[in-house]
């Protein structure tokens, strides 16, 4: 388990070296294109130097993803635009935020925003921020397969198999804001200069995700959205690479909008 925190205050070389000091490993900042919260080249640059991990959140307003579908398309492409220009490397993580209490009338349209933006950004690990409820929809959907879930709206329960667990708002360290979060592996940080897993190693998830992934393939073919079963036979057996599933992603959403591939 890693100690970190997410802000919105943009970090300096101090701040960032005093919370590396005080035993954070990782901060979660905002992949969004402009703004005062908005994560830059320059403090990735000096956050990656202090040796603190990055996660990337995207959130413009807090309900967002009540946009849709639509939403999701322009939000996943942007994140990508605004990933590339901060170095963030194809095989990490963006996490997409559901930042409410999200009703049972309004999931399925949180749903299709995660999966939207998921098939938006292929090159990208997908990830959903929300409350418990909005963990175990998103989950149970197959739209994602990281997790970071907020003690907010949660009423003090905790998903399964999450990622990430935010546990603590608004209190003052090192001067600045923060709220307190905790990981348990496989977050899909990322810190300049470093590799992490790439476009043609092994996706690293848990069996289950494994296993969902299996039999989202193994529908697909059946539908004739893929012409070869050895796809879903490698997500089963938990071999398929992060540059296969971006292919097929790209030849699936191609043949579900009726271009002939």
């Amino acid at each position: 388990m890693a100690k970190g925190f997410d802000c919105s205050t943009p970090l300096t070389a101090a701040t960032a070296a005093a919370f590396k000091s005080d035993g954070y490993e990782f901060v979660c900042r905002y992949l969004v294109p402009s703004g005062w919260k908005s994560l830059t080249l320059e403090e990735a640059e000096l956050i990656s130097a202090s040796e603190l991990q990055i996660v990337s959140v995207f959130e413009t307003t807090a309900d967002r993803a009540l946009g849709g579908r639509a939403a999701g398309l322009q939000d996943g492409a942007t994140a990508v635009q605004v990933a590339a220009q901060l170095g963030q490397p194809e095989g990490s993580a963006i996490y997409y935020a559901v930042d409410f209490e999200a009703t049972a009338e309004q999931m399925q349209t949180v749903i299709e925003y995660i999966q939207a933006a998921g098939e938006a950004s292929p090159g990208f690990l997908t990830g959903v921020y929300g409350s418990y409820a909005v963990i175990e929809a998103v989950k149970a959907a197959g739209a994602c397969t990281h997790f970071w879930q907020t003690y907010a709206w949660s009423y003090g329960a905790i998903a399964d198999s999450i990622h990430l667990f935010q546990y603590e708002n608004d209190i003052m360290v090192n001067g600045i804001a923060i709220d307190r979060n905790e990981s348990y592996g496989n977050e899909g940080w990322w810190i300049k200069g470093q590799s992490t897993p790439g476009e043609d190693d092994v996706m690293q998830l848990e069996q289950w995700q494994w296993k969902m992934l299996g039999d989202s393939l193994d529908g697909l073919y059946h539908k004739g959205l893929i012409g070869d079963y050895t796809w879903a036979e490698k997500a089963y057996k938990g071999e398929l690479k992060q540059s296969e599933l971006a292919w097929l992603n790209t030849i699936i959403c191609a043949r579900q909008n009726g271009v002939e591939v």
